[in-house]
């Protein structure tokens, strides 16, 4: 199935841990090329989720990102630790026997602010833990479907250029017999205005010669057979970018050729229209995984 490598996908839930928002977009990449970004609590899990970003995705560079949010509620679970106040409020008395009585009054939001006065309920970090992988299983897959579907989108129209690709092989495979016609009644018409005595056989061998030289048929062959593999590459359970990119560049080298061996304003005309055609093609193949 043809993907494509650009997508995206967000997901959020939501818990005693607060809320997790997780959010993936790729785009295009010659390779994989993924960044994670985590926040602290979830900092063990970047190898893993890294591992399945490669698993699922090929090609395409990838940023995944997690954020974590309070609870709206998390104030009400602040509890004050009576052993760690107690040793501050020591400290204090002490250091106030040796200040002037003034100066030792002590400020109640800095005394909560001392390291370990004010204790936080932390949520259960195994179920931290697993959420995230939860949820970010979701959001993958949700980003896998939407390159899925975007990669149908790509084929369908690669499919279309190459019906009307398949459309100019033929209509140029046609005029070949009149070309070729055209070709020999140019030469006889030359000698007769020069007026030249020639062999009848010499004659022939340099219009064979000349027709091979402007023959085409080996470049329309080989463009039905690259059609024939690119319907086969899009109809492939594997990604197809590379293998479609190697295609287009051998199409475009076919219509270079044949322009190029033309003698005839038609074939010209339609050779340049299958360059059209071959460069949309590539176009899209860009963004195919």
């Amino acid at each position: 199935m043809i993907a494509s490598m650009t997508g995206f996908a967000r997901r959020e839930i939501g818990g005693p841990f607060g809320t997790l928002v997780c959010e993936i977009r790729s785009v295009n990449h010659r390779f994989l090329d993924a960044s994670v970004r985590l926040p602290d609590s979830c900092r063990a899990l970047e190898q893993e989720l890294r591992a399945a970003l490669a698993r699922d995705l090929r090609r395409g560079k990838v940023d995944c990102t997690l954020q974590q949010r309070a609870a709206a509620t998390e104030a009400a679970h602040l509890e004050i630790d009576p052993q760690a106040l107690a040793q501050v409020l020591s400290r204090i008395k002490e250091l106030s026997a040796a200040l002037i009585p003034e100066r030792s009054q002590v400020d109640l939001i800095e005394l909560l602010r001392f390291p370990g006065v004010l204790r936080e309920q932390s949520p259960d970090a195994e179920a931290l833990l697993q959420a995230v992988r939860a949820l970010f299983a979701e959001t993958l897959a949700e980003l896998v479907r939407a390159r899925a579907r975007e990669g149908e989108r790509l084929a369908a129209l690669i499919q279309a250029r190459c019906t009307a690709l398949q459309g100019m092989v033929a209509a140029v495979r046609v005029r070949l017999a009149e070309v070729h016609a055209r070709i020999r009644a140019r030469f006889q018409e030359r000698l007769k205005e020069l007026g030249a005595q020639v062999d009848q056989d010499r004659i022939e061998q340099e219009i064979l010669m000349m027709l091979q030289r402007f023959d085409v048929a080996e470049e329309l062959d080989r463009l039905d057979g690259h059609l024939v593999e690119t319907a086969r590459t899009l109809a492939a359970d594997e990604p197809a970018g590379r293998r479609l990119d190697f295609l287009m560049q051998e199409f475009n080298r076919e219509a270079n050729t044949l322009s190029s061996k033309s003698q005839d304003l038609e074939t010209t005309r339609t050779a340049v229209e299958m360059k059209v055609a071959i460069e949309q093609m590539r176009e899209q193949v860009q963004n195919i995984e």
